[in-house]
């Protein structure tokens, strides 16, 4: 996964964008390009909205990605959502707009097919709350939401998302891999695709993701930019304990 602030690579830590990795969104996508990625998701994480800057990125890449990319950040409408497809981009990905307007999920899917259409869930973990204390947060880890996630991913899937993007908060940047007990609850929860996001340092983490978690899919951030050859170290050491890559 590559996140985007005002057109620049960026770490996250607990969605804080603690530093720049690459100036150039395109150079990061060259090495994943060479390295053999499976696919891209490419998110706006900017506080304040730069549409056209974004747009430029998005037009920009599509043109040096030869593998599926999708895009979220800032999509609020039909037509933004169709703006991105029109700039390149294979799949979108909603968050905050699909949990203020749940109707949207049913527009997306209804314009451009449930396949295409990956509702993100970004998830926190509030000690003091009834029940295990996961809850849904929207606008960038900033708004609390009084849904658990484990509700919210099936009520994604009843309005017809294609894909649940399952990313917890407290291990975003932690190093100390997924919330594999959420991940296998999500997962279990719903019969569409779950892709597991936040906290990968050791690629032991990707294959719990799949074995322990039972994602469909496992995406990791910061450890793909600080290590050579990455996603190709990253698929041989899945191989090797009995994942199905490509």
């Amino acid at each position: 996964m590559v996140l985007v602030r005002d057109r620049q690579v960026v770490q996250s830590v607990k969605f804080k964008h603690t530093n720049v990795i690459h100036w150039n969104v395109a150079t990061a996508v060259t090495f994943f390009n060479e390295w053999a990625v499976d696919e891209i998701i490419l998110l706006d994480v900017s506080r304040n909205r730069d549409e056209y800057g974004f747009y430029f990125v998005i037009e920009d890449l599509s043109t040096k990605c030869f593998v599926p990319l999708t895009v979220g950040g800032w999509i609020t409408n039909i037509e933004e959502a169709k703006s991105r497809f029109d700039l390149g981009a294979d799949k979108i990905v909603i968050n905050s707009e699909a949990f203020r307007r749940p109707e949207f999920i049913k527009e997306c899917a209804k314009a451009f097919g449930s396949q295409c259409v990956v509702v993100s869930i970004d998830v926190k973990r509030y000690p003091h709350w009834k029940s295990d204390g996961y809850l849904v947060c929207t606008d960038r880890g900033r708004e609390l939401r009084i849904w658990h996630p484990v509700d919210w991913a099936m009520e994604c899937q009843k309005l017809g998302a294609g894909e649940i993007f399952l990313n917890c908060i407290d291990n975003d940047g932690n190093r100390k891999g997924y919330n594999l007990g959420l991940l296998e609850r999500v997962s279990k929860a719903v019969t569409i695709p779950v892709i597991a996001m936040g906290g990968v340092l050791e690629w032991k983490h990707l294959v719990d993701g799949i074995v322990k978690g039972g994602a469909d899919a496992v995406a990791a951030a910061n450890i793909f930019h600080y290590k050579e050859q990455s996603t190709k170290k990253a698929k041989k050491y899945m191989r090797e304990h009995g994942i199905d890559v490509r």
